[in-house]
């Protein structure tokens, strides 16, 4: 089976790649003849296939961008000129082109290359982007501070997908570059034809003179003539010729927003790109410009292009078959247990509601719309909108769920701070992917969510232990009506626990003991509790029997659980996969306002190290946190002096 778009077809297992073997970074790829550019976006995406096969990752948008990556490094000179990839995750090819293909096998692996365009891995990365939408404000940051320093003769080019124009702050960038009149190219990567007709002949025709000097002189003196006629005239004219053309080329809105709009484009086709890009990097045009290319997600690899979701993240898979190679286990996934329980809650209660924002399948949405397919709300990427429009549902009486992943809901914090919180309305986050995720790394760690959430007035924040717990935490938030509610929970399997058919009501505020045991206490809080239950065996073994209680809560906290530990042990100590400020702040802070900080107590509070931490398997970044359970039972045994047995531990 091959996979190619144009020119030779490219097979799996006998393409060689020639031309891409003699590229280590762009200006060796400006050295080719033009007409090699079509066989060199084979190779690269050959190249992007073989790799991604190995290392699992994003494949799709990487697919689709193909030909445009290698014609804008093609024609622009980059590093020198700017380009910035926004999310990042379609920038693999980026990474094979300039200086990368021989680590490009390490992709999102412990001391590999990142997933997404990273400052420090390279300096054709200028700018870090995992979050959606921020190119365009980034790259008019570049072009201002371009021409303050006298340096208008370099570009500066921003790609966003579609996807992430449903973003606010896309346009609030856009409305400001307009009217600030830096010279900036904005390419727009329409995969899913979700703005303008289809793309044919005439389009890439229209779009290649739109971008001429001839078109831009004709144009600049019809307006001349335009501004020696009366008023209404010229105003008349002016707007006759911008609706002409956007009703050409569908670019009415972006020229509203002071772009000069160009497109649609084949963003596949060599012999419309190229000469494109290169009247774009040579043009007089004074202000921003947006260029609009149409492609299809997934290109030139067939598994990808019939697959629902074009193949956007995938696991390791076989290049002939595309069969993914996942993992088998018998514990189903937090997200799908939150899923299949706010569904059995809905189908009790007409007011649930839930909400997503472009992600319906990572929070197990897409689950919950089939069931109660108007009950379901995708508002795109747009979290801050998300968050308030949940508060207006809460405020009609509704029980809005925002199913936001952690890293995600950062985006939204003034929202949940000022349209939520200080307005008590009842809006229920479930917070998917806390703590640790593995391999997308430092821009997607679930790691602030509890601290910045438990700081604010009337928020009650809870944080599953195992997968049980999340049931009962989806029930419990149904039936809270008293203000804003948060529930976090991790990225993957659960641990194996009996499930209960439906969900009980926890009492707010109140933890759970577990274990009994004599002078150390392991208080959890959220999903390290099955290697603190690990650590509890060990313990045991050296001789040190250990408590364990689960705190469910860190907000309203259960005081008297806590009180009841520090009174009847030496050690206590605290365990949760959340930033400095959280669950072990909240601990702290109620002991020593009470002076119940005494008698020799020794308190360790144990949470993710204070630094972004680098992309590695989940287990191995846990590792490096000290979050795992020899780590626990390491700081318990140092915490009792018993440095020997805490040495010989380390050495295992």
């Amino acid at each position: 089976m091959g996979y190619g778009t144009g020119g030779t077809s490219v097979t799996n297992s006998t393409t060689q790649t020639p031309l891409l073997d003699g590229i280590s970074d762009p200006s060796d790829l400006r050295g080719l003849p033009e007409g090699d550019l079509r066989q060199l976006a084979d190779e690269l995406r050959h190249a992007t296939v073989d790799a991604v096969s190995k290392t699992g990752g994003h494949l799709g948008a990487g697919l689709g961008v193909v030909e445009l990556t290698a014609a804008i490094h093609y024609v622009f000179d980059t590093p020198r000129d700017i380009l910035i990839w926004d999310v990042g995750h379609q920038c693999y090819p980026h990474k094979i082109l300039t200086g990368r293909r021989d680590r490009i096998h390490t992709l999102r692996q412990g001391g590999g290359l990142s997933g997404f365009t990273k400052r420090s891995e390279s300096e054709y990365d200028p700018f870090g982007a995992a979050h959606s939408s921020t190119s365009i404000s980034s790259g008019l940051g570049f072009a201002v501070g371009r021409d303050l320093k006298g340096e208008k003769d370099r570009n500066v080019i921003a790609v966003i997908g579609d996807g992430s124009m449903t973003a606010g702050m896309a346009y609030e960038a856009m409305n400001n570059a307009g009217a600030m009149g830096s010279k900036l190219i904005v390419i727009l990567n329409d995969n899913e034809m979700s703005i303008a007709p289809p793309v044919g002949a005439l389009n890439n025709y229209l779009t290649r003179l739109l971008s001429s000097k001839e078109y831009r002189k004709l144009r600049e003196l019809g307006k001349d003539i335009a501004e020696k006629l009366p008023h209404p005239v010229e105003v008349a004219a002016k707007r006759a010729e911008e609706y002409a053309r956007g009703m050409v080329t569908g670019g009415t809105l972006f020229e509203e927003l002071g772009f000069y709009y160009m497109g649609p484009i084949d963003g596949h086709n060599m012999d419309h790109l190229v000469p494109v890009l290169k009247n774009l990097r040579d043009s007089d045009i004074p202000g921003p410009v947006l260029l609009h290319c149409v492609t299809v997600k997934g290109k030139g690899y067939a598994p990808a292009e019939n697959s629902a979701d074009k193949y956007h993240g995938v696991s390791k898979f076989d290049v002939i078959t595309g069969t993914q190679h996942k993992g088998v286990s018998n514990a189903p996934s937090y997200t799908k247990v939150f899923a299949n329980s706010l569904i059995k809650e809905a189908d009790e209660d007409d007011r649930v509601v839930a909400i997503t924002a472009a992600m319906p399948d990572g929070t197990g949405l897409d689950l919950f719309e089939k069931a109660h397919p108007d009950r379901a709300f995708d508002v795109g990427i747009a979290e801050q909108h998300g968050v308030t429009f949940c508060a207006g549902l809460a405020a009609e009486g509704f029980k809005p769920f925002a199913a936001i992943y952690s890293t995600f809901l950062q985006r939204a914090y003034d929202q949940v701070v000022h349209d939520v919180a200080i307005q008590k309305l009842p809006v229920r986050f479930a917070i998917d992917r806390a703590g640790l995720v593995g391999a997308d790394g430092q821009t997607h760690a679930g790691a602030f969510d509890v601290t910045y959430l438990s700081c604010l007035p009337g928020m009650v924040v809870m944080a599953a232990g195992d997968e049980a717990e999340l049931v009962h935490m989806v029930r419990t938030a149904v039936a809270y009506d008293d203000g804003p509610l948060a529930f976090r929970y991790p990225r993957g399997e659960g641990v194996g626990v009996d499930m209960p058919e439906r969900g009980e009501e926890l009492t707010i505020g109140r933890g759970r003991m577990l274990r009994e045991g004599g002078k150390v206490a392991l208080l959890s809080f959220g999903g390290r509790l099955h290697e603190v239950m690990k650590a509890a065996d060990e313990l045991a073994a050296h001789g040190y029997p250990a408590t364990v209680s689960d705190a469910r809560f860190a907000k309203p906290l259960d005081t008297e659980l806590v009180e009841r530990l520090v009174r009847e042990h030496e050690v206590v100590i605290t365990i949760e996969e959340a930033s400095i400020g959280g669950f072990a702040s909240q601990v702290l802070e109620h002991l020593a306002k009470n002076d119940l900080i005494k008698d020799g107590l020794k308190i360790r509070p144990m949470h993710l190290p204070d630094r972004f931490q680098d992309q590695a398997s989940p287990f191995d970044m846990y590792d490096e946190a000290e979050l795992n359970a020899k780590h626990i039972v390491q700081t318990a045994l140092l915490a009792f002096g018993d440095n020997k047995s805490a040495d010989e531990l380390a050495r295992a």
